[in-house]
C-alpha cells in the first residue's frame, strides 16, 4: 500500500538518497539548486509517498522571487524537484505528487508557481506553460521553452523581465 506524507515525516538522509538515485549525484550543480541556494522547502507543499516503510517518490516546493530591475517583487513558490526512485517510474507516482501538490497550493501557496521541466507534460496535464516567462531569468544556463508557470490560490504571474532567486 503507498502511503502520502508530509515530506517532513522523512528523515532527510532517505530524501536525498532518493534524489541521487534519481537525479545523479552531480545535481548541485543545476541551476534549479541555484534558485533555492539557502532557503528551506515549504512543508505545506512538499510531500512523500511511501511503500511497505520505504521511501519511492518526493516532491518539493520552495519560496523563490521574481525581482525586476527597478527593485519591485513577486513571491513565487517553485516547484521541483519531483523525483520518483527509478525502479518504480512510470507507475503514476509523479502525477500522484503533483496533483495532491496542486490541490494543496490551491490554498497555501503564497504566490504563483513556476518550475523547470517538460512543456508538453507539465501544459498537458498540470497547466504549467511558458506564456508569462519569456522575459524571466535565471542564475545559471536554462531552456527557455522549459521556464514554466502557473497561477494558482488568487496569486498571478508577474510579468516582464525579471531575475528568479530565493525569497
Amino acid at each position: 500500500m503507498v502511503e502520502l506524507l508530509p515530506l517532513s515525516d522523512i528523515e532527510p538522509q532517505a530524501v536525498e538518497a532518493l534524489l541521487d538515485a534519481a537525479f545523479g549525484t552531480d545535481r548541485f550543480g543545476r541551476t534549479a539548486y541555484r534558485i533555492r541556494e539557502g532557503v528551506d522547502a515549504v512543508p505545506a507543499l512538499s510531500f512523500a509517498l511511501v511503500e511497505d516503510s520505504a521511501l519511492i517518490a518526493t516532491i518539493q516546493c520552495w519560496p523563490v522571487v521574481h525581482r525586476k530591475a527597478d527593485g519591485a517583487e513577486t513571491p513565487l513558490v517553485m516547484v521541483g524537484p519531483v523525483a520518483v526512485r527509478p525502479d518504480v517510474q512510470r507507475g503514476g507516482h509523479g502525477r500522484t505528487l503533483m496533483a495532491h501538490m496542486l490541490a494543496a497550493s490551491e490554498t497555501k501557496a503564497d504566490g504563483a508557481l513556476m518550475m523547470i521541466g517538460d512543456p508538453e507534460y507539465y501544459d498537458r496535464f498540470f497547466g504549467f506553460d511558458a506564456a508569462a516567462t519569456g522575459a524571466w531569468d535565471l542564475p545559471g544556463p536554462f531552456e527557455r521553452r522549459r521556464l514554466l508557470a502557473r497561477a494558482v490560490n488568487g496569486h498571478d504571474l508577474p510579468r516582464g523581465a525579471g531575475m528568479i532567486g530565493p525569497r
